[in-house]
């Protein structure tokens, strides 16, 4: 999101003071238009209060010595320089309305959210946390997919990250996933679609390949809307879709309720 005291809503195209729309979550409060939030938000957002970040010391190499309008290794250091992050995504502990949660956050500013292979590790790290210390895991996914400037060392997140997953289940945990705009690519086509519960943002565009790619494949139009979280909600892929101004309270009733059955069997 661009930088000043006002910026424009790609929902209702009107003008938004900064202050009150990170008052509000970063949900435009005239059109209810969710703006990309930030790791570290959706953490301060849920949590209750204080947590612990983890895995802050990962930094992505460059195995392939890839370039394209840029050399990798320079595309690396500046975004670091630009963002102040390390990489893609942020893990953290932390207790949400008294119950214990870990959490992996994906980031779209650094390099669109690519999972590569820092952002599999985080993930699958949050997971292991998770089964290890007998906590409920939640990932929020927020990506353009794999990040082909690291080649099949990327592709091999999805089978890692799913791994854990298997772990994760057969300790009889729950895995929540919080699909935002956009969840797409191998993020899709492996832990973003392998929740116990899919929540979604409103609006938020969720699907493997994106629509023009699709619409170039196929050679014609798909219908409107059809990969939006209203769309796949009505088929079955999205359980719950969740205003983020809500999300706490609700992802909070929801852990309690798992845990405090899990407790009495």
């Amino acid at each position: 999101m661009p930088d000043g005291q006002w910026v424009k809503c790609a929902g209702c195209s009107e003008t938004v003071n900064r202050r009150e729309l990170e008052k509000q979550f970063m949900v435009c409060p005239k059109c209810d238009y969710h703006f990309k939030m930030s790791s570290t938000g959706y953490f301060d957002l849920l949590y209750d209060g204080e947590y612990e970040l983890f895995d802050s010391n990962l930094f992505a190499n460059d195995p392939l010595e890839f370039t394209d309008k840029k050399a990798y290794s320079d595309r690396l250091v500046a975004t670091r320089d630009k963002t102040g992050m390390t990489d893609a995504a942020k893990a953290a502990v932390g207790k949400i309305g008294g119950q214990e949660l870990s959490i992996a956050a994906m980031d779209f500013s650094f390099i669109g959210g690519s999972m590569g292979s820092v952002v599999g590790e985080v993930v699958a790290r949050a997971i292991k946390r998770g089964y290890e210390r007998g906590i409920p895991v939640m990932v929020i996914a927020q990506s353009g997919g794999a990040r082909m400037m690291e080649g099949a060392l990327s592709l091999m997140q999805m089978a890692k990250t799913s791994a854990h997953l298997t772990r994760l289940s057969e300790a009889g945990l729950p895995f929540v996933v919080l699909l935002t705009n956009p969840t797409t690519g191998g993020v899709t086509a492996s832990f973003a679609m392998l929740g116990d519960f899919h929540l979604a943002e409103p609006g938020a565009l969720i699907g493997f390949a994106g629509p023009r790619i699709i619409r170039e494949t196929m050679g014609q139009d798909l219908p409107a809307g059809f990969q939006t979280s209203e769309f796949l909600l009505k088929r079955g892929f999205v359980d719950l879709i969740v205003d983020r101004r809500q999300l706490k309270e609700d992802l909070s009733h929801l852990l309690n309720l798992i845990m405090e059955t899990k407790k009495k069997k």
